[in-house]
């Protein structure tokens, strides 16, 4: 018996003889990357990050007074932020707590943090003295770095 190393459409071409009498097609590597699916990907992902970041900003929403003062030093680690709203309640971060127990949370956290510096927060419609009281009573409790957070004054050229 003899194999026919032929060509004609009768299907007995060089296949037959590695295929086992069934046809296979041979597939090549294909040497272009589609990058659409990629690119689908990625634009939706920029769709994504952009409607969600101003979302990400957390924190109690005040109106803070406007200054010319400096910006203060940018620390790696969250600061540990006091906010007073303009009805008076004291937060720290987002958990509002009354003012007695401010000086023991606030111990507390900062017991578990290398950064000692607190950012206080009020809205610039706060009374004067309830923003003395919050910062006397740190004071009190032995926080000495105490910062507070404006807004910058617009420019007179605007």
């Amino acid at each position: 018996m003899g194999a026919s190393l032929g060509t004609g459409a009768g299907g007995n071409g060089p296949r037959k003889l590695f295929g086992g009498g069934r046809r296979r097609m041979s597939y090549r590597p294909m040497a272009e990357i589609n990058v659409t699916p990629f690119v689908d990907v990625m634009l939706v992902l920029l769709i994504v990050f952009m409607v969600a970041a101003p979302l990400l900003t957390v924190g109690v929403p005040v109106e803070l007074p406007k200054t010319q003062a400096r910006a203060l030093p940018f620390d790696q680690e969250e600061p540990l932020t006091i906010t007073v709203d303009a009805d008076g309640r004291v937060f720290i971060q987002e958990t509002e707590v009354p003012l007695d127990g401010l000086v023991a949370k606030i111990a507390a956290i900062r017991a578990a943090r290398d950064n000692d510096r607190l950012y206080i927060k009020a809205d610039r419609d706060v009374d004067y003295g309830k923003v003395m009281v919050v910062m006397g009573r740190l004071n009190s409790g032995g926080f000495t770095k105490i910062g507070l957070v404006t807004e910058p004054e617009p420019e007179a050229g605007r």
